[in-house]
C-alpha cells in the first residue's frame, strides 16, 4: 500500500514531491567518519556514507541534444539505488531538463504547425516546416515535469524514494533560505529518500563571464558544477562524483597524441594541464569542472570525475569509484610520499631497456651479487620476516604461514638457485635461434629479446622475490613486483637489496615494488605499460587476475589439480614412496597430488592397504570419489567435486579399470598441470605420457619435481599450463620473444616482381649468439 504526501515549505525555491512506501523503513545511519577533511587515498572511497552524483549535460542527453538518453539514465538509477540500499546517503545533481523540454515542444510545434498548414491549404500534402530556435528557459519549463517523472519512475523499480528540489543561485546568497535548503535536504536522507536537485533553469538568468569563484567560501551557481560542489559542502558531503562525456583529467586535451589521463590531481598540479574546448552541450568546460572540485576539495569533500557516457563502463562507474577502483580522475590534497605506481612502470621499462643493452657478464655480476647479499644479509632478512610471522600467526592458516617463513637453509637455497641462473644468462638475451640469406647481401635474423614490462603479483612467499628478480635480470626485462601485505617488511629488503645488486651497473630502477595501495584489479588495467603479468598464490588470486587483465597477457594456471595414477603392475615401495612425497612434503604447493586414482586391481590388496595406512599416518583425511565409494560399507566422505584443490593434508581417492580410464579421468577433472603414473610396465607408461596433455606428466617419480629449481633452470616465475608461449616450470627461457632484424642494401619489394631483376634464395645460414651492440657474422 502506499500514500502521496506534500511536505509544506517555507522556502520559495523548493518544489517537493515524495513518494512514501509504508514498508520501507525510515532510519538514520551514522556518518563513517567525521567530516572536515577529504579522503587521502582512492581505497579509502569505500568508507563515503554521504554522496552526491553530478550528471552533466553529455550524460543525460542524446547525442542529438533533444532528448534523453535513457540506457544511460537507467543504469544510473540503478547504481544509486543499489548504494542507497546499502545504507549511503544519496543525492543527484541532474542537468537534462532543457534537453527534455526541447523535445516535447519541437514535437508540439511541428504539430500545430501541420495543423495549421493542412487547414491553410485545404491539402494533406504538407510543406518544408522550419523549426524556430527554442529559448532555453522555455525547454527547462516544459521539461522539468517530465525529466521528474522519469526518475521517479526509475527509482520506483527498486522501491526507491525520490525528491524534486529546485534552486538558483540567489537561493544560496540568502542565509535564511540556504537553511531551509539544508533542513530539508537533512531531512530527506533521514527518510531514506533521494533528493535530485537541479538548477530552475526557467528563471536562472545566463551566466556572468568570469563568475566561477568568488574568494574561498563562496562559488557562484552559474551551472551544475558549481551546484554540485557547494551542495556538497554545504551538506558535508564525504564524495563528490561528477559525471562527464570524457575519462577525467588529461595534462594535455584529450585526443591530442601525448594526452595521458590523470589517475590523481592535486591542487598544486594546475599549472601542469591544459584544457580543451568543453563538451558538446551544458555550460561548463573541463575548466568550471576542475575549478568546482577544487574548491569541494578544499571544502573536506573528495571528487571524482569520470566519464558516464562509455558503454562499456557505464554500467558500474559509480559503484567502481565507491569501491575504490581506478575510474576517473580522483582529486587529492595528500601527495603520496614516493612515485605512483604509473610513474614507477615508466621508470622500469627506461631502465630495463638499459638493462637488456648490457653485456651478458654484467647481467650475470648483478645476480651474483644478489646471491652474495642474500647471505651476507640473513640476519637482517631473517628479522623482517620474523615481524611478518609474528604479525601474520593468527591470521593466515599454517600452510600459509609456511610459505611465509623464510629460514636460513631457504636462503641458502635460493642463492645457490640464483648462481645457476646467472650462469645460464650467458647466453639469453641476443641469442640467434635462426639466419636467413634472402637474397644476396640481404639477410634476415630471428634474435632472442625481452618481454618487456613485467608485472608479478604473489602472495605470502617472500622467496619469491629474489627468484623473479633474478630471471628478469638475466632475461633484461624490466619487473613490476606486488607482494603481500602479511610479507611487507621482508619483501621490502629483499626488494632493497635486489636494487643494491642492479646498482653496480646503474640500472636500479629496472625493479620496483609497489607499495602504495593499488588493488590488483587497478594494476592489470595498465593494458599501455605492462606486457606481461604472472601472478604466484592462490587459484582464487590467479582466477582473478585473469578475469581482470583483458588487455594484457596472462602467464600462470589457476588450478593445481595434480593427480597420481597407480598402475596395478605397480612396485609397492615406489607407489608409497611417491604418494607420500607428492601429497605430504609440501601440501599447500600447486604441484601437491590432489587425487589418487587407483586401478580396480588393487582393491583389497596388501598395497592398497599400505597406501591407506600410511596416508593416515600422516594424518591426510580421505575423501572417496563415487566409484570408490561404491566400493565401501563403511566409506570417508564422499567427495563433493572431483575437481578439488584441496591445498592441505586431504585427498581424493577414485578406482578406474585401466590406463586408458585413468588418462580420461585426468582430461575431464584435471587441470593439465603434473600429472603421474605409477608402474613397472614401460608400454603402459609410454601410452600414459604420450596421451596425457599436461604441462608435466611423469612415471615414477613424485609431481613435487614439477618446479623450476628442480629441472635445473635455477628458479621459476611460476608454472604455466598455457597452449602458447611458455608451459609447465617457466624459467629464463619463458621470459624472452624474439624480433627480426634484416639487413639489406637498398633492397625493395620491388625489386622481386616479374619486371625486377632479384631472386629469392632463402638459404638457411649457420648461427652465432649476437651481442648487444654488436653484429653477428655468417
Amino acid at each position: 500500500m502506499s500514500i502521496w504526501q506534500k511536505y509544506p515549505t517555507s522556502s520559495p525555491f523548493l518544489t517537493l514531491h515524495v513518494r512514501q512506501w509504508s514498508n520501507v523503513p525510515f532510519f538514520t545511519v551514522p556518518l563513517a567518519r567525521a567530516h572536515g577533511k577529504s579522503f587521502a587515498h582512492r581505497s579509502d572511497l569505500r568508507q563515503a556514507k554521504r554522496i552526491v552524483v553530478k550528471l552533466g549535460s553529455a550524460v543525460v542527453t542524446r547525442g542529438d541534444e533533444c532528448g534523453l538518453a535513457l540506457g544511460r539514465l537507467a543504469s544510473i538509477v540503478e547504481q544509486v539505488a543499489m548504494l542507497q540500499n546499502q545504507g549511503r546517503e544519496m543525492m543527484i545533481v541532474t542537468s537534462g531538463a532543457v534537453a527534455f523540454g526541447k523535445q516535447r515542444l519541437r514535437h508540439e510545434i511541428l504539430l500545430s504547425q501541420s495543423v495549421r498548414q493542412a487547414l491553410h491549404s485545404g491539402q494533406n500534402q504538407l510543406k518544408d516546416m522550419s523549426l524556430p530556435v527554442l529559448e532555453a528557459r522555455a525547454c527547462a519549463a516544459a521539461g522539468q515535469s517530465g525529466l521528474m517523472a522519469l526518475y521517479e519512475a526509475m527509482f520506483t523499480q527498486y522501491s526507491t524514494c525520490t525528491a524534486q528540489i529546485l534552486v538558483t543561485n540567489l537561493d544560496f546568497h540568502d542565509d535564511q533560505k540556504r537553511r531551509n535548503l539544508k533542513s530539508t535536504l537533512h531531512e530527506l536522507l533521514r527518510m531514506n529518500i533521494v533528493p535530485i536537485i537541479n538548477t530552475n533553469d526557467a528563471v536562472v538568468p545566463p551566466p556572468e563571464p568570469n563568475s566561477d569563484l568568488q574568494g574561498v567560501n563562496v562559488i557562484s551557481i552559474k551551472d551544475n558544477d558549481s551546484l554540485a560542489a557547494r551542495l556538497a559542502v554545504e551538506m558535508r558531503a564525504d564524495l563528490l562524483i561528477a559525471l562527464s562525456d570524457v575519462e577525467g583529467l588529461y595534462d594535455s586535451p584529450p585526443g591530442s597524441d601525448d594526452a595521458k589521463l590523470l589517475d590523481t590531481f592535486y591542487p598544486g598540479d594546475q599549472h601542469s594541464i591544459t584544457y580543451g574546448t568543453k563538451s558538446r552541450v551544458g555550460i561548463g568546460g573541463m575548466e568550471a569542472k576542475v575549478k568546482a572540485a577544487l574548491w569541494a576539495l578544499q571544502g573536506g569533500t573528495s571528487v571524482v570525475i569520470a566519464n558516464g557516457t562509455h558503454p562499456k563502463v557505464t554500467g558500474h562507474v559509480i559503484t567502481d569509484i565507491v569501491e575504490g577502483k581506478k575510474v576517473g580522475t580522483f582529486f587529492s590534497e595528500v601527495k603520496p610520499a614516493g612515485p605512483t605506481v604509473e610513474q614507477q612502470t615508466e621508470m622500469a621499462r627506461s631502465a630495463g631497456r638499459t638493462l637488456a643493452s648490457l653485456e651478458p657478464e654484467q647481467r650475470s655480476d648483478i645476480i651474483c651479487a644478489l646471491a652474495d647479499l642474500l647471505t651476507e644479509r640473513k640476519d637482517q632478512i631473517l628479522s623482517a620476516n620474523k615481524k611478518d610471522m609474528e604479525h601474520a600467526v593468527s591470521r593466515l592458516s599454517p600452510a600459509m604461514l609456511k610459505r611465509l617463513s623464510l629460514s636460513s637453509s631457504k636462503l641458502n637455497s635460493l642463492s645457490i638457485g640464483l648462481r645457476q641462473i646467472a650462469v645460464s644468462s650467458q647466453d639469453s638475451v641476443g641469442r640467434v635461434l635462426r639466419k636467413t640469406r634472402v637474397a644476396n647481401n640481404l639477410e634476415l635474423e630471428q634474435i632472442t629479446v625481452p618481454i618487456g614490462v613485467l608485472l608479478v603479483i604473489f602472495e605470502s612467499r617472500p622467496d619469491c622475490l629474489p627468484q623473479v628478480s633474478a630471471l628478469a635480470i638475466a632475461s633484461g626485462n624490466a619487473l613490476l613486483l606486488k607482494g603481500g601485505k602479511e610479507a611487507a617488511n621482508t619483501n621490502r629488503i629483499l626488494h632493497e637489496l635486489a636494487q643494491e645488486a642492479l646498482s653496480i651497473h646503474g640500472v636500479k630502477d629496472a625493479i620496483q615494488l609497489v607499495s602504495t595501495r593499488e588493488e590488483v584489479e587497478d594494476l592489470c588495467r595498465l593494458e599501455k605499460m605492462i606486457d606481461l603479468i604472472i601472478p604466484r598464490g592462490s587459484s582464487q588470486l590467479v582466477r582473478d587476475i585473469q578475469r581482470a587483465a583483458k588487455g594484457i597477457p596472462v602467464l600462470g594456471h589457476s588450478e593445481g589439480i595434480c593427480h597420481v595414477y597407480v598402475d596395478h603392475e605397480a612396485s609397492v615401495d615406489k607407489a608409497i614412496k611417491i604418494i607420500r612425497d607428492s601429497k605430504c612434503d609440501y601440501p599447500a604447493a600447486c604441484n601437491a597430488m590432489e587425487t589418487l586414482l587407483v586401478h580396480r586391481e588393487l582393491l583389497r590388496t596388501p598395497l592398497f592397504d599400505q597406501i591407506i595406512d600410511m596416508l593416515r599416518t600422516e594424518h591426510v583425511k580421505i575423501h572417496a570419489g563415487p566409484k570408490f565409494a561404491s566400493y565401501l560399507t563403511f566409506s570417508p566422505s564422499e567427495v563433493k567435486s572431483l575437481r578439488t584443490e584441496y591445498g592441505d593434508l586431504e585427498c581424493c581417492i577414485e578406482v578406474v579399470d585401466s590406463m586408458q580410464e585413468a588418462v580420461d579421468h585426468i582430461h575431464k577433472y584435471g587441470s593439465s598441470h603434473t600429472d603421474v603414473i605409477v608402474t613397472e610396465n614401460e608400454d603402459t607408461a609410454e601410452q600414459f605420457l604420450q596421451q596425457l596433455d599436461s604441462a608435466c606428466v611423469f612415471w615414477n617419480a613424485s609431481s613435487r619435481f614439477a618446479d623450476g629449481y628442480r629441472f635445473g633452470l635455477g628458479a621459476e616465475v611460476g608454472i604455466s599450463t598455457a597452449r602458447i608461449h611458455a608451459r609447465g616450470p617457466v624459467g629464463l627461457e619463458g621470459l624472452l620473444t624474439t624480433k627480426w632484424v634484416l639487413r639489406g642494401e637498398g633492397h625493395t619489394a620491388a625489386d622481386f616482381s616479374e619486371q625486377g631483376s632479384m631472386t629469392y634464395l632463402h638459404e638457411n645460414l649457420p648461427v652465432a649468439r649476437v651481442l648487444p651492440g654488436r653484429r653477428t657474422t655468417s
